[in-house]
Formats: structure tokens, C-alpha cells, sequence
């Protein structure tokens, strides 16, 4: 389903109309705080890792980890396909392998992948639904992390293992761990896009309340002002 992208915006009663006819599995999620992962990977003297991370509509996971304390840049793409196929035309038609991911670079010294993780299953996104978040569904909204080495795919690994044995979720985690072939930045007009649209509708239906739970339920990781892709959003 592609009905709100490509620099669209949905007339406000039109998509909430939508919404209240689909039903509450549409709303926003009601996140709540997860323990972190029992095994973690230690902190290190580098200053930059990354994982790539596809919950759903980039903009939103993108905007989550914008406001995390720790994180020096969030990027919207795409993984699990190849480089010809990395376009939003083709991902949109749900047949290219990729999803729609989110590529998160931070500080180990500040934040840990665990951290991370605790994050992405809390608030990011719902780490039940496989093919599905909010309104949009198709295999280019999959629930998958790419870990960058072994190291990170053992903690993701773990983490998954730990909240499916905790009943964390009333549903198994749907959540899998692909191998990263490669990321592909996405097309500009995606990039920073919750703080570039606040008021287009679906950002205020599916997105902006995700931000607000990670102030509320991170408040130590939160930071009021995002990390952009672009200077001056």
C-alpha cells in the first residue's frame, strides 16, 4: 500500500476517515517500556557503529532516532534488494526484496546497540506485525534489523529470543534478521521528513505520537532537538 508517500498529503478528514473505518489495528501504536537485552555488546572506544533497522514507513523510524541522545545520524533507505532496485517507484510495488529501512549510525561511548534495540521494539515500531504497520502493508514494511556484523546479529538474536521467552507481547516477535547487502539512502524529499511535515496527517496519526513516547518512556535518551540529515531540516 502506498497511500501516503511520494511527497503526498492526505487531506486531514479523508485520512481520518480512513482510519476510523480500518479499525483501531490502524492507530498509533501504545507503546510501552521493554526490559533491555540481557546480552549487550560492551562499550567500545569507537565513535561510530551503525545497524540497519525497517519498521515500517521510514519517516517514522527515522524521526524516532532523530531524537535519541547518542545517535549522530539517522537515514532513511532501503535494504534487502540490490542497487538497481533501490528506488521508491519500485520498493512501493512491494516486488524488490528491500524494505523500507533506516540506516542508524551512533556514539557506543553514549548509547549501546542494546539501547538501541530496547528502542526500536518499544516505540519505533510494532515488532509483532510482519508484513504490516499502521496503514501500510506489503513486504516493503516488514519488521527486519540488518545487523552489520556477527557480533550485532548474536545480540539481535539474543534480544528476540529474551522477549519472546519474557511474554513482553501477547504475539510472538514476527521481527527477522536478515543479512545487510548494502543500504541505499532514499530519494531526498524522505529525508527528515517528520520534522519537514508536522502537520501532514499521517505524521500526526502514525508518527509524531512514537516521538512522544520515546520522551516519555526514555526520557534519559531523549533529546528535544533531532539530528537531521539535512542542516536546517
Amino acid at each position: 500500500m502506498a497511500s501516503r508517500k511520494a511527497g503526498r498529503k492526505w487531506p486531514a478528514l479523508a485520512a481520518l476517515g480512513f482510519l476510523l473505518l480500518a479499525g483501531p489495528a490502524l492507530t498509533a501504536e501504545q507503546a510501552f517500556r521493554i526490559d533491555p537485552p540481557a546480552q549487550d555488546l560492551p562499550a567500545a572506544e569507537m565513535q561510530s557503529a551503525s545497524i540497519v533497522l525497517a519498521g515500517g514507513c521510514f519517516w517514522g523510524v527515522q524521526g524516532v532516532f532523530q531524537h535519541v541522545k547518542g545517535v549522530t545520524s539517522a537515514v532513511s533507505g532501503y535494504a534487502g534488494g540490490n542497487a538497481r532496485t533501490a528506488s521508491y517507484t519500485l520498493v512501493s510495488t512491494g516486488q524488490t526484496e528491500h524494505a523500507e529501512a533506516v540506516e542508524v549510525t551512533y556514539d557506543p561511548r553514549q548509547i549501546s546497540l542494546g539501547r538501541i534495540l530496547q528502542i526500536f521494539f518499544s516505540v519505533a515500531h510494532d515488532p509483532t506485525q510482519l508484513m504490516r504497520q499502521g496503514p501500510d502493508v506489503g513486504p516493503q514494511y516488514r519488521s527486519a534489523i540488518f545487523p552489520a556484523n556477527e557480533a550485532q546479529r548474536k545480540v539481535v538474536a539474543a534480544y528476540i529470543a529474551q522477549l519472546d521467552a519474557s511474554g513482553a507481547y501477547r504475539k510472538p516477535v514476527a521481527t527477522k534478521v536478515e543479512a545487510l547487502n548494502g543500504f541505499f539512502p532514499a530519494e531526498d524529499y524522505h529525508q527528515d521528513y517528520m520534522t519537514r511535515n508536522p502537520r501532514q496527517p499521517y505524521i500526526v496519526i502514525n508518527d509524531a505520537p512514537k516521538v512522544d513516547n520515546l520522551s516519555k518512556l526514555f526520557s534519559d535518551l531523549y533529546r528535544e532537538k533531532p539530528v537531521l540529515v539535512f542542516a536546517g531540516g
